[in-house]
Order: structure tokens, then sequence, then C-alpha cells
């Protein structure tokens, strides 16, 4: 029952709004279908870890401690994403950049992008699993175009065009596991593609032809992940579009595009048994790491800076996972929360402030800390949380993922912390001047509604001070799932 209402709650929302979502209580409608979905995710986190793994549809869809926690951060991210935009998007309309029938195409696409996010992780059928992943996409490129601008135009059809080449990829690496399965299952060749079947039979699969698949597999979902060099629709695609969208992008697509990998590689792992996919992983998840840190000096744009900060942190994420061991998974779990929550919210007071300053260009927003307090303490803790500052729960997973590259992997750890030291500096510089910076502008009479800003940077705090047991546990029986 959890599992049949939160996989159609934002199918029926998607319906609903785009019937209503023009409407001045289409943003109210649009949380309300975001809320129902969170307490769907809650009920079936609860039964997962009351009652360990479980399959349903016909061994179509597959729960395990590992997926329903991503799809419990998915659903709250979604949730308090639905919050911020309300005031946001109205906004927009009061500005002129958003008219009723694009503020229905948001509402509606929003949903839609929700439900394949959710069916992406829910699957136990890695073909439909690229279906959603291709779905995420068309639903994102017109997220993206959504104000109709030559930039955002260009933008959307960039996306469009890199992760269609990059899906393509993706899709011919299963048709490779498909073959590789179907030899090996003979009859169950109709069920050759569910993860449970592939998974239990790992050890017997042919071991080229997985490698094979496992390259295309990581070329396919890295370019939806941001892997360098197949990143470069990302910062675009964050700049153009809503901020809102920005903040699902970093906060849960780039999750889910990992996860696809994740997946992949633990029966690439059982087959192959080489290092083939953890070597790949942490050659892309290096280089992406070092790269975005020194295209983050060049920006100009605060949106595309926390953009090419995205490509940063999903680098190290890929990393750890190459790694693998029960600390360098558990780590690699424990950053896939506190990046989701910390750079939501940072989206979250970078739409405030460039609504207010009427820019995105950072020279040109100045003294956020006197305009409006609770946006300038927000994006600069934001910024501190994201760059990993102690207490933060940022430094305690990157604290174990260095610490872990120094025992298993020491040739890596000076990399990742020259890249580290660069993308601080270049943060933290232009962050500290759009926050104290001198300006001439009043202060604003309100303070705009923050709440899901402080909401998710105190989850942050608390995941860097002390994580409950039961999401320790949480954390370690996916992470063992894993391998």
């Amino acid at each position: 029952m959890e599992l049949f209402l939160l996989l159609t709650t934002p199918v029926f929302g998607c319906l609903v709004l785009t019937m209503v979502g023009a409407r001045r209580w289409a943003p109210e409608v649009n949380v309300g279908f975001s809320f129902v979905t969170f307490l769907a995710s809650i009920a079936l986190t609860a039964r997962v870890m009351a009652h360990g793994p479980m399959l349903a549809g016909n061994e179509q869809f597959f729960v395990d401690p590992f997926n329903v926690f991503l799809v419990a951060l998915t659903a709250f991210v979604g949730l308090t994403t639905a919050l911020f935009s309300r005031p946001y998007m109205r906004i927009e309309e009061a500005h002129g950049r958003l008219t009723p029938a694009r503020s229905r195409l948001y509402h509606s696409m929003y949903q839609l992008f929700m439900s394949t996010m959710l069916l992406a992780l829910l699957t136990n059928n890695l073909g439909l699993l690229w279906v959603a992943m291709e779905a995420a996409t068309l639903s994102t490129v017109l997220l993206v175009s959504l104000y109709r601008t030559p930039a955002s135009l260009e933008a959307a059809w960039k996306y469009f065009i890199l992760c269609g080449v990059g899906i393509a990829q993706a899709l011919f690496g299963t048709i490779l596991l498909y073959f590789a399965a179907e030899k090996v299952l003979g009859g169950e060749g109709s069920t050759a593609l569910l993860w449970t079947h592939l998974n239990a039979v790992k050890g017997q699969l042919e071991p080229t032809v997985l490698a094979l698949a496992f390259v295309f597999l990581l070329v396919g979902y890295g370019t939806k992940i941001g892997l360098a060099p197949l990143h470069n629709w990302l910062p675009d695609a964050h700049a153009e579009g809503p901020t809102p969208v920005s903040a699902v992008l970093s906060g849960l697509l780039l999750n889910v595009a990992v996860y696809a990998v994740v997946r992949c590689k633990v029966l690439v792992d059982g087959a192959v048994h080489t290092g083939l996919a953890s070597n790949l992983m942490m050659g892309f998840g290096l280089f992406s790491v070092l790269l975005s840190s020194f295209f983050l000096w060049r920006q100009k744009d605060i949106k595309r800076l926390f953009g090419y900060s995205s490509i940063e942190h999903m680098g190290i994420i890929t990393f750890a996972f190459g790694m693998g061991g029960p600390v360098a998974n558990f780590a690699a779990l424990l950053h896939m929360t506190v990046h989701s929550l910390t750079k939501s919210a940072i989206f979250f007071t970078v739409g405030h402030a460039t609504q207010k300053a009427g820019t995105q260009v950072m020279d040109s927003i100045r003294g956020l800390i006197v305009v409006s307090p609770s946006i300038g303490w927000g994006l600069m803790i934001g910024t501190l949380a994201i760059l990993g500052m102690p207490p933060f729960g940022v430094f305690a997973s990157e604290f174990l993922i260095l610490t872990t590259a120094m025992r298993d992997h020491p040739w890596a750890t000076p990399i990742l912390l020259l890249a580290l030291g660069i993308a601080f500096a270049a943060i933290f510089t232009r962050v500290q001047s759009m926050v104290f910076g001198e300006t001439n502008l009043k202060r604003l009479p309100h303070s705009p509604a923050l709440v899901p800003v402080f909401a998710h940077l105190g989850l942050v705090l608390c995941l860097g001070l002390y994580i409950p047991p039961a999401l320790a546990n949480w954390y370690r029986l996916a992470a063992e799932l894993i391998g």
C-alpha cells in the first residue's frame, strides 16, 4: 500500500496540476501532493526497516535499506523545495517572468519529475530504470527552459543533447547486461533485467561483457551525475532554470544517477573480480573534483558557482563509492545526505538573494547581511557547511572519505586535499563579499520565509555532531548491501 501510494501520488498530482496549475492556489496543491508523497516515504521506510527488503508488483519493484534511504531523502527535499517555490514562483509572476501557462507547466512537471525519480529508485528492472532516467531528463528540460529566454533555451537544448547522448550510452550498457544475463538465466530471459535475479547469478555472468557494459553505463549515467568531462550541461542548467529546479537537480537528480551506477557496480564487481569498476569510478571522481575546483575561480554567476560545486561533491561521492568497503560506502551515503540538504538550502537563499538584487552576477550582489539578515546568514552558514567546516555533517563525511583514502589509496589524498583547498578559497572569497560587503540598498521591511533553509542546515549540523543510532544502523545496512 505504501509503495503504491508513493508511486501514484506524484503522477496523480501531475494530472491534477495540468488542469489547475495556473490557478492562484496551485502552489498549495503542489505542496499538498509533495506532503502526501513524503508521508508515504516515511511509512515505506518504517516497513522496510522493520521487516527487511521487499519485492512487489510481480518483482518489478524492489525496496531495501539502500534505495529506501534515498527515497526518504528525495521525498523530504521535494517537499521543502515545494514549500520554498510557493512564494518564490509567485514573486516571479509578479515580476512578469512567469505567465499562468508557464506556471501550470512548472507545477505539473515538478510532480512528474518527482514521480520519475521515485520510479528510478524503486524499480527492480534495470530497463525500467533507464526509462525513468530518460523521463526525468525530458521533464527537467521543460523546467530548465521555463523562462523561454535565449539563454534558458540554449541551456535546455545543451542539457537535452548531452544527456540524450549519455543516456543512449547507458541504453547500450543495459542491452549488454541483458545479453550476458539471458545466457545464464535461459528460460527466465523475460526477467533477465531484474536486479535481484542478476545479483543472484552475478558470479556466473560473462566478465568481459559485464566489464564493457559498465564502461557504457558509467559514461551514460555519469553524464547525468555531471562527472567531468561530461559535465558541460550542469552549470548552464543551474544558472538558467528557476531556482527550485536548481535545488532539485543538485539535491536529488544527481543522487539518483549515482544510485544507478552503484547498483550496476555491485553486479560488475561480482562478475569481473577485478578493480575495474572501482578504478573507473575513482578516476572519474578525482578528475571531477579537481577540474571543478579550478573552474570555480572563473565563475561570475552565483548559480553557476554552486553548479560547479555540485560537480565537485558528486566527484567526491563517486570516488568514495569507487573505493568501496564499509567505511567508504558509509561516508558516501552520509555525504549524499548532507550534500542534498545543504546544497538545496543554499539554492533557496540564492533564489531570494537574486530576486532582491535583480541579478545573478556576484559582483552586483553586496551586503546581504544588511539587506536581509536571514538571507545573509542562511547563505553564509550554508556556504561554510558545504565547504566542509566543522561541526557540520559535510566535514564528518569528507573526513571519513579522506582518512579511508589515506589508508587504502594514499596517492589520491594529496589530489583531494588540493582540490578541496582550491574550492574552499574560490567559494568563500566570493560569498563573503556578497554577504558582508558594503551596499547602498535599504534593509528589507520583512524577512523572507526561509524555514526550509534553516531546517536543512539544522539537520546538517545535527548529523555533524551526532548521528542517531537508528540512522547510523540504516547507513551500515545500506553500506553492507553495496559491498
